[in-house]
């Protein structure tokens, strides 16, 4: 529980990459009122379905899919990404709608595919096609395309806009009710530099930077000050210039002004607007506490979210599948964080019932996922972010808690899941995720992670220490002994901390000056010579020699001497000091016959194991389930030799009443309690020796064991668990034990 880690890996699964501002259902697509290329849009969110663009310029799409949506030839409902035909590279934009999806690829053409019985594909048809289609009389300079309810609209550099599709309200712009299988032009529209659609209106903003709308009006979405349908376009009340991007939802449209500020319009029953009220708005209102820092805004079905300078993301509006994703389903009517995402996000995508957001190469999603529009491999709803499967960034550290995991990934963010009943998560409450969730404030930054039973404490880049969680002896470190469900600093270790070991209920520091120490005591287990516990750090005494790696055990903890030596102190009633006795100790004692030659300790619940220079594992402690990989079940206070890994072992980790080693061909063996499933092996049996875990022969690099589950990181930066799972620790989406390794969702 308190493993040190390994070497940063580089590596990400895949990567999508992210440059613009975003879009939604309705698509939002240039920054400023001048005629240029605005942003290309790289991930949309339709009714039931999202896209991303990869950094090759492929595109893939999940979810729903009974009408060809995903582009994938078939209409299999894809519960994580799949390609798209044919646009594997050179994709620039893309759109998504009700049930059709569309992209400008290279050259500016546009392809759509999808449902295409109001002629949304604008391929001269009204067939539905599986793969894409090209569009009609679009030869080329489209640089953004926005897809509606089921009409889809193209902006030519020239400023010109162009629609095709589903006409019963006007939503096309030609002045007719008639809908159309190729494209026409928008009547009597000034050159536009933006175009947004929503369900069943129009909307775009012109070079002078007004606001013009066009389309259904039922309730007022056009902003003109009428609920009379519009068949060209009107320009919207008090927006004449001075706007810089426009968003349709289902019947509201949002628009931002060039000094950051946000307006709203139409349908108001869930709060959409963001004015504080639920009271339907026939002209624009200004969104409060918005009137500066957007970067951008998206608007979903009955939602809405801004994108803020900084990267961090608010959203407001209807919440009955989760989709502000602020951990509840109640509907706001005003600001609302989204759990996790106070920063680093760089693009959001509202769907009908669901939003996604960008951050870096990773994507998370939340909110209604009935159609695995959420991607993550399940049909569960999230109320908060998860990740979308295969799309996020590798993992370079991991740590096991009693009921928790949390990594760190590739990018430096720290992401947890499983048990949050004291907070352990991170994330502001007390819900259980059985997926990753990002955790707040720790978006990038981290160096190292280590979880205790129920609480978790990060490492910063900075060197300082942050924990949350249980905090009832004071493990924390905060002064104070109040749980806390977000990180708190740990008093006086802000900087020069260079390793943490989280044990059940305390925690040790590695500093420049020695080991500093915090929690609960009653076994000694803080070394500092007494059983008073503290809620602040103290000195463990009598180390003697310069420490180079910690480990935290249940009750006891152990450091990695500068002359490759380990000391350990605290609880013994099992031998798990391992020099010689059962007797407790509060202040560092050798353990036998390993004063030198160790590279790698591990302490676990009640025993404790080391790795040698040579590759030969040794563990000592309590052995009533085999945890000491010897072959019996005889209790050990010296260390003995683990029977197979005598000169091949790369790792160790020692869980709750198990342990695991890698070996030198990137194998993953553990051995001990089974009863979860823990060891990984397909069964459910003890093992007294050390067996292959299913599926693991090679490609491991780290496996960190908790009280009953275990994780492993792969070479490639993947991340596998497998063991008790009633929490959700091992993040596959579900909350069944899994008796083998099992990806962990994202990962």
């Amino acid at each position: 529980m308190g493993d040190p880690s390994p070497p940063r890996l580089t590596t990400p699964i895949r990567a999508l990459v992210a440059i613009s501002m975003v879009l939604g259902w309705a698509a939002v697509t240039a920054p400023s009122p001048a005629l240029a290329t605005p942003p290309p849009t790289k991930l949309a969110g339709g009714g039931f379905h999202t896209c991303g663009i990869t950094s090759l310029g492929g595109l893939e799409c999940w979810g729903q899919n009974s009408d060809g949506q995903l582009g994938d030839g078939t209409n299999t409902v894809r519960l994580t990404p799949v390609h798209v035909v044919g646009l594997s590279s050179g994709v620039f934009t893309v759109a998504t709608g009700l049930a059709h999806t569309c992209a400008v690829a290279s050259g500016g053409k546009v392809e759509c595919w999808g449902l295409d019985a109001d002629g949304e594909l604008g391929d001269g048809t009204n067939e539905s096609s599986a793969i894409p289609v090209r569009v009609s009389g679009l030869s080329g300079g489209i640089v953004a395309v926005v897809a509606g309810s089921a009409h889809t609209c193209a902006l030519k550099s020239s400023g010109d806009v162009l629609c095709w599709g589903a006409n019963s309200n006007g939503q096309l712009g030609d002045g007719t009710t008639q809908s159309r299988n190729t494209p026409v032009r928008v009547t009597g529209l000034p050159p536009a530099v933006v175009i947004a659609a929503g369900g069943f209106h129009t909307c775009a903003v012109t070079t002078a930077g007004a606001v013009m709308c066009w389309g259904s009006n039922a309730s007022g979405q056009l902003g003109d000050g009428t609920t009379v349908q519009r068949n060209v376009p009107v320009k919207v009340a008090g927006l004449g210039s001075g706007m810089a991007s426009v968003t349709a939802g289902g019947s509201h449209t949002c628009a931002s002004t060039q000094g950051g500020g946000a307006k709203c319009w139409g349908d108001n029953t869930f709060g959409q607007l963001g004015d504080g009220t639920m009271v339907q708005r026939l002209t624009p209102v200004d969104v409060v506490g918005l009137a500066s820092g957007i970067a951008t805004l998206s608007a979903g079905g009955d939602h809405t979210c801004a994108l803020l300078a900084g990267g961090g993301l608010q959203c407001w509006g209807a919440n009955r599948h989760g989709e502000l994703g602020n951990g509840s389903t109640t509907p706001r009517t005003t600001l609302s964080n989204v759990y996790g995402l106070g920063s680093g996000v760089t693009s959001i995508a509202s769907g009908q019932f669901h939003t996604c957001a960008m951050s870096g190469s990773s994507i998370n999603c939340w909110g209604d996922n009935t159609a695995g529009q959420l991607g993550t491999g399940s049909l569960i709803q999230r109320l908060v972010p998860v990740d979308v499967f295969g799309l996020s960034a590798g993992v370079v550290r991991v740590t096991t808690g009693g009921y928790h995991t949390c990594v760190v990934t590739t990018k430096a963010a720290l992401k947890c899941w499983g048990d949050n009943t004291y907070g352990q998560l991170g994330i502001g409450n007390t819900q259980e995720q059985n997926v990753p969730v990002m955790v707040p404030s720790l978006f990038s930054n981290v160096s190292m992670v280590s979880a205790g039973e129920y609480h978790t404490c990060a490492l910063t880049t900075a060197g300082g220490v942050k924990c949350w969680g249980s905090n009832s002896a004071g493990q924390l470190g905060d002064g104070t002994t109040t749980d806390r469900t977000t990180p708190v600093d740990v008093v006086g270790l802000t900087s020069g901390v260079t390793a943490i070991a989280a044990g059940h209920h305390h925690t040790c520091a590695l500093v420049r000056s020695g080991v500093q120490c915090w929690g609960d005591n009653a076994y000694g287990q803080l070394g500092d010579g007494t059983t008073t516990e503290s809620d602040t750090p103290v000195r463990v005494v009598g180390l003697g020699s310069p420490v180079i790696g910690i480990t935290g055990g249940g009750d006891h903890a152990c450091a990695l001497t500068v002359s490759n030596g380990i000391k350990c102190w605290g609880a013994n009633g099992f031998g798990q000091l391992g020099y010689g006795t059962t007797v407790q100790r509060t202040t560092p004692v050798d353990v036998v016959g390993l004063m030198s030659g160790v590279v790698q300790v591990s302490a676990g619940g009640l025993s404790t194991c080391a790795r040698t220079n040579v590759g030969a594992m040794k563990c000592w402690g309590d052995n009533e389930d085999g945890q000491l990989g010897d072959g019996t079940t005889v209790q050990e206070s010296a260390p003995v030799g683990v029977t197979g890994l005598q000169s091949s072992v790369q790792w160790v980790t020692v869980g709750g009443l198990h342990a695991c080693a890698v070996t030198s061909v990137g194998g993953a063996m553990c051995w001990g309690r089974n009863t979860s499933g823990e060891v990984g092996n397909g069964s459910a049996t003890d093992q007294l020796l050390p067996v292959a875990v299913t599926g693991l022969t090679s490609g491991v690099r780290v496996v960190s064991g908790g009280i009953s589950h275990t994780c492993a990181i792969t070479t490639s930066g993947g991340l596998k668990c497998w063991g008790r799972n009633d929490s959700g620790q091992t993040g596959d989406g579900t909350s069944t034990f899994a008796v083998f390794p099992l990806a962990v969702v994202g990962f």
